[in-house]
């Protein structure tokens, strides 16, 4: 008896607890190291979503440690391997933002069990418009985490990972991500051609598994309309 009520207990400690599941648009997302609440923008219902800098803390002096982290909302009881993603994102930068915020908002696929792993593609909404040829080029961003990084990515393998997008804060960017045989395919505002597309640095990543809403730090996020197919 005893050894089923501790069975029990470690049972209901691996669960997340009602407050860190919640549902909109008619599915389940569990909470991971963010804030979330429904809000009302222009007339319509959406996803707010902000970094929770207390479940993960951010530090200036190891910024490379802790950006592209596991900060979202992961969609429950969906196993995705292959297809197509889409959501429509708006993204504003909170009062209190770092300077080197950019608005990071975006989607996370293939997340394993206990989220260790994953892989990602946001956009930088600030970079889009800017006059700073270096930094227009810096408006989407693929990486994998743990181990492939923003800072890794760029280093390693200049340029590939990341490219330009006509896109700017405060306003809805339609962000559709195709995935194949290992290949992601970023369109933006339904474009014909596509943004962006890599193939994954890391062989040992996984290749299917949960799909996130992903915000970084400064980000005052909001999500609308998503759609899956696979």
């Amino acid at each position: 008896m005893k050894k089923c009520v501790a069975t029990f207990a470690l049972l209901l400690m691996a669960l997340p607890t009602l407050a860190d599941v919640f549902k909109w648009e008619g599915r389940e997302f569990s909470i991971k190291n963010v804030h979330t609440s429904i809000e009302k923008l222009n007339g319509k219902k959406v996803l707010k979503v902000e970094r929770d800098l207390t479940a993960l803390p951010f530090d200036i002096h190891r910024v490379s440690e802790t950006v592209d982290e596991p900060t979202f909302v992961r969609l429950q009881d969906l196993t995705f391997k292959e297809g197509t993603i889409e959501v429509k994102v708006l993204s504003r930068l909170l009062p209190n933002a770092p300077d080197f915020a950019r608005g990071f908002i975006g989607i996370a696929f293939h997340i394993n069990e206990n989220n260790s792993a994953f892989e990602g593609i946001y956009i930088r909404p600030t970079n889009g418009r800017i006059d700073d040829t270096k930094r227009r080029n810096n408006a989407t961003q693929y990486f994998s985490y743990p181990n492939f990084k923003f800072d890794r990515l760029r280093k390693d393998f200049p340029g590939k990972y990341e490219s330009p997008a006509n896109i700017g804060l405060n306003e809805w960017i339609q962000l559709k991500i195709e995935v194949k045989n290992k290949q992601a395919t970023l369109f933006i505002n339904n474009s014909r051609e596509p943004v962006l597309v890599v193939d994954s640095p890391n062989q040992s990543m996984t290749t299917e598994g949960a799909i996130g809403l992903w915000v970084d730090i400064g980000t005052e996020g909001y999500f609308s309309d998503l759609r899956i197919s696979h």
